[in-house]
């Protein structure tokens, strides 16, 4: 125990500050996970939302994998996703004399001490003992110094409770008994993660602790840190819930997409994302999900984020997407939805300046109307830049299955198309239908034939607006050469 401790409980009260600043420190060794990005947006939700900060550090420690270029991949996600933060970026990395500098002065109290046990030591007392494994404590009064293979523990309290006061999960109580005496810093001299987590803390002022509830084990030894280390005030701390697949498991990098990079290389918006991601724990008050980031700020609270784990659907996501697509300018949907159909539809080795948007701008409102990811765009208008590719179940369902009423509505759709003086949506309908209105044939299949020939599919964007855009001889000549096919 702590000197003139006793067995009182460790209990260190939430001091009100006037300045909320938040921190999301990610470490760089990989692609950026949907998790990861739910906790750097919470953070910044909950800094912004009371006129505070959030500052950005980088946990950048494990030199093997923390690469320049994966740093830059985290930057790069956070921009997209419109998460700004404050003031320089700190690195984990250049602070380590100062991790070094608290390892040593709780050196120096008391709270830590030097230990020489190697994992194969503590194993084989634990066989030896049984009961509850883990680290017995054997170095803890030897009055080791520093040596070959000698790492540094800190020395729990034995007695009373740690109680984590946290706004999303309560009041939750560690025995200290329960707490072993944990590693502080490494054989080769390195700081260990949570001593570096804690000493940054306190040096970057953090007052609210937001992230995953996976890591609320940990927080007890963080909390016995920042007391040795002196830290006049105890940050708030908010552990969300995790974040689950359809099966209710743990959102897994091995097993599930959760790389951020997909969804965005999939057309997903940045903004829909973001909209999607607020919700994954947290609901506005009058339930509307679907709104514009400004809003979500306005209504955000901490206190309002759930215990229960959040379920990440990949259909909502497509539908919110789906909606903030809908609500963007017309000019502004062409310009994100045009690499999509540009890199699609682009012969391979042609030069992207000689790509004629034209087409796609012409139907660009009703592709709008129609998608809920931006990849799907090509889908809607590669018809119009080359010979359909022939949907083959499209193909059997619709003229296979009823060739004598295929070919007939082929042929009719020639002669009277043929003969149109304005080559216009109104104009074509009015020849459509009206055959088939006369001859008492179902409207939807009296267009199917003519579909699946113009487009190469059953379903897209309306027919007789994509004909207009094809043109007179681009509709005749697939008409035409559908009706030959089927003999």
């Amino acid at each position: 125990m702590y000197p003139e401790q006793g067995d009182r409980t460790v209990t260190m009260p939430i001091v009100p500050s006037p300045l909320v600043r938040t921190r999301f420190a990610p470490s760089p060794t990989g692609f950026m996970h949907l998790g990861s990005a739910r906790t750097a947006l919470f953070n910044w939700l909950a800094a912004r939302h009371a006129g505070g900060e959030m500052l950005l550090r980088i946990e950048d420690t494990d030199a093997e994998r923390s690469q320049p270029e994966l740093i830059e991949m985290i930057l790069g996600t956070l921009e997209w996703l419109g998460i700004d933060w404050d003031g320089e970026v700190v690195y984990q990395s250049k602070r380590a004399d100062d991790h070094t500098a608290a390892v040593d002065s709780l050196l120096a109290d008391g709270r830590a001490y030097w230990c020489g046990c190697s994992r194969d030591d503590i194993d084989l007392r634990h066989k030896e003992r049984g009961g509850k494994p883990g680290y017995d404590g054997f170095c803890r009064d030897r009055g080791l110094g520093p040596g070959d293979d000698r790492v540094v523990r800190f020395r729990s309290p034995a007695e009373g409770d740690t109680v984590i006061d946290d706004v999303v999960r309560g009041e939750v109580r560690f025995a200290n008994v329960d707490i072993e005496d944990f590693v502080i810093r490494r054989s080769n001299g390195s700081a260990m993660f949570i001593t570096a987590n804690a000493v940054d803390d306190i040096f970057m002022g953090i007052t609210h602790i937001v992230r995953g509830e996976d890591l609320l084990p940990a927080t007890p030894k963080i909390v016995l840190l920042r007391e040795s280390l002196h830290a006049k005030e105890r940050p708030t701390f908010a552990h969300l819930p995790l974040i689950v697949n359809e099966k209710r498991q743990k959102l897994s990098k091995r097993r599930d997409d959760v790389a951020l990079e997909s969804y965005r290389d999939r057309g997903i918006l940045p903004e829909a994302m973001v909209n999607y991601l607020a919700t994954l724990g947290w609901g506005p008050p009058d339930g509307v999900e679907v709104r514009p980031i400004a809003e979500i700020v306005a209504l955000f609270d901490l206190a309002n984020v759930t215990k229960s784990s959040a379920f990440f659907d990949v259909k909502k996501l497509e539908s919110f997407n789906g909606d903030h697509i809908r609500g963007l300018p017309l000019a502004d949907f062409v310009d994100r939805a045009l690499p999509f159909v540009r890199n699609a539809l682009l012969p391979a080795g042609a030069d992207p300046a000689t790509f004629d948007a034209g087409p796609f701008e012409v139907m660009a409102p009703l592709v709008q109307e129609r998608v809920k990811r931006l990849d799907e765009a090509p889908d809607f208008v590669d018809f119009l830049y080359g010979d359909p590719v022939m949907d083959a179940d499209a193909w059997a369902k619709t003229m296979d299955k009823d060739a004598d009423l295929a070919r007939r509505m082929l042929d009719t759709a020639v002669d009277l198309l043929g003969a149109l003086n304005d080559w216009e949506p109104t104009a074509i309908n009015d020849a459509i239908i009206g055959f088939a209105d006369a001859n008492e044939i179902s409207r939807k299949k009296a267009q199917g034939p003519v579909r699946v020939a113009v487009t190469g599919r059953a379903v897209g964007p309306p027919l007789w607006e994509a004909m207009a855009v094809l043109g007179r001889d681009g509709s005749l000549s697939r008409l035409r050469s559908a009706r030959a096919k089927l003999g």
